[in-house]
């Protein structure tokens, strides 16, 4: 009697359970819905860090996590704003007066991106070169001399010379070019070597007819160069859930995107500026962070605190969840694990797959997925594909550094990434709605008060998809401003390892080829094929090596 007294009750209670999921699914849905349609809506303008745009989605996901009931968890509420170092920038005071008469400044002339900021008032001439007076200098015969010459580098010349005059008396540098050859000299916005001693400006040809047309006269030459760093501000938006538990779930995503292709890392080559509205990338993990955060604030998995992250500045190299691990609003320590979602919103319904990644930065997790059944993740609708690197192209990638174990979940590339065409219209919204019921379950599964157990991964690259016949084995930090590619992470086993080669390591040059920036080190690593030797010049903690190095 008892036996079919509780057999009559639970039978009642299952159609009561379904119908309580069933309603949680479609708020959920619901959810995710509202969440991509407005970040990625015409008014934010594709959320680029430091933008407007990324400011009313920052507004926006604050206000969410108000809601769903989080604690601020920001260096200033829930906004930790971070900066974000474009280069340099030629500011209004900079001006070059002749005989009284102005030059226009970037019509008629422009400093170099590396010219030092200086002022001076002088009489000097074309044609001689006095100490304590600025020097002219043609262009046109050290072009005619390596016309022929591929590998003649006219920006290393130039600064070897502005060395070289400054040692000798020279107060600037004024370069022209009287030759019929292209010297492609242009101000570099995105230069991140060093500074030279002395100004160092172009004059182009037509103002050079125009108010130095006699070689052999002196000028009242008046000259101000004001160039100074470039910086935005991004923000990451933080919200926790303080359980009082010994041990924090870092939940994140990343919610900017390319704006309209300012800072080149679009692929939409139609020309013309368009909006790049990222609704797979990555309102769509931004979306799923939400309804997260909704779902934990009244979840009885009570063992874990929750920290849940919207980074800023990933497309731009991570640099917001980098920012956070350096500077974080909790113990480090005390962080148990991190998940990330980025790209979630294209899941195939024909291969249903959904990519894990960091699956071997803790043995936990191929204990877990290999559950079936009732005490299982929830899997339905969904087929896994395994990457056990705790690195890639996503935020994980800065707490991995920290060697705190990650997941990170991926519905794969599409013919719209880095396009205007990742539309919200195109996200598949059941799809979403079983990977947070997926991620939901791996919590509630992990809901033990034992911190998991690290363990280290190969390294993927992080960068750029250009492709070399020769790799060192390092990760660049994206986020580094200074002169040299500082090193994030160096690969087991490549070259760089037996190199001696650390994380935190400058690397300032390959063999004769100087290395002032990512973008330095990449056209450096094209001169090499492999099998080639040659010295890496690195500095550490202020220190300059080297060392030889084979690829």
């Amino acid at each position: 009697m008892r036996s079919l007294l509780l057999l009559s009750l639970t039978l009642a209670a299952a159609p009561a359970f379904a119908q309580k999921q069933k309603k949680q699914d479609a708020e959920v849905l619901a959810g995710l819905r509202q969440h991509v349609e407005f970040l990625a809506s015409d008014v934010l303008e594709g959320r680029r860090t430091g933008s407007e745009g990324e400011r009313l989605a920052a507004n926006y996901i604050e206000l969410q996590f108000q809601k769903a009931g989080l604690q601020p968890k920001g260096s200033s509420g829930f906004l930790q704003s971070f900066e974000v170092n474009e280069g340099w920038q030629v500011l209004p005071g900079t001006r070059l007066l002749v005989n009284g008469k102005p030059l226009g400044q970037g019509s008629d002339f422009f400093p170099l991106a590396w010219s030092a900021g200086d002022s001076l008032n002088a009489t000097p001439s074309l044609a001689l070169q006095e100490k304590g007076m600025p020097w002219f200098f043609d262009l046109k015969e050290v072009l005619e001399e390596n016309r022929s010459n591929p590998h003649f580098d006219l920006d290393a010349y130039l600064h070897a010379k502005a060395q070289a005059v400054q040692k000798k008396g020279a107060t600037a540098l004024i370069i022209y070019n009287t030759s019929s050859i292209d010297d492609q000299l242009r101000f570099d916005p995105r230069y991140r070597g060093p500074r030279e001693p002395i100004p160092v400006v172009y004059v182009k040809k037509e103002a050079l007819q125009r108010h130095l047309a006699d070689e052999s006269g002196s000028y009242e030459v008046r000259l101000v160069t004001q160039v100074a760093p470039r910086v935005r501000n991004g923000h990451n938006v933080i919200g926790y859930i303080d359980n009082n538990a010994p041990h924090t779930v870092v939940i994140g995503a990343h919610y900017d995107h390319l704006g309209q292709g300012e800072d080149g890392n679009s692929l939409h080559h139609a020309g013309g500026k368009a909006i790049h509205y990222g609704a797979d990338d990555n309102a769509s993990g931004t979306a799923a962070l939400l309804e997260l955060a909704r779902l934990l604030k009244t979840t009885k998995s009570k063992s874990h605190n929750y920290l849940l992250i919207a980074f800023s500045g990933e497309e731009l190299g991570l640099f917001g969840s980098k920012y956070f691990v350096e500077n974080p609003t909790i113990d480090l320590s005390q962080v148990n694990y991190m998940i990330n979602m980025d790209m979630v919103g294209r899941l195939n319904d024909s291969s249903r797959t959904l990519t894990v990644g960091g699956y071997g930065t803790t043995p936990t997790w191929g204990a877990l997925y290999s559950q079936t059944g009732k005490k299982g993740l929830f899997s339905e609708g969904l087929s896994f594909r395994f990457d056990s690197s705790g690195t890639g192209p996503s935020d994980h990638t800065s707490f991995y550094r920290k060697n705190i174990p990650v997941l990170f979940y991926f519905t794969g590339l599409h013919s719209d990434y880095h396009k205007p065409g990742d539309v919200a219209s195109k996200i598949n919204y059941n799809g979403q709605l079983r990977i947070v019921r997926h991620i939901e379950s791996l919590l509630r599964l992990t809901d033990k008060p034992e911190k998991l157990t690290f363990t280290k991964t190969r390294e993927q690259q992080t960068g750029s998809s250009a492709r070399f016949s020769v790799s060192l084995g390092v990760m660049p930090d994206y986020t580094y401003s200074g002169n040299g590619l500082r090193i994030d992470g160096v690969s087991e086993g490549k070259a760089a390892q037996k190199a001696g080669l650390q994380a935190g390591d400058i690397i300032t040059a390959l063999g004769e080829h100087k290395v002032s920036s990512v973008e330095s080190y990449m056209q450096a690593l094209g001169k090499f094929k492999k099998g080639d030797s040659t010295q890496v010049y690195y500095q550490r903690k202020g220190q300059e090596f080297n060392a030889p190095v084979q690829f």
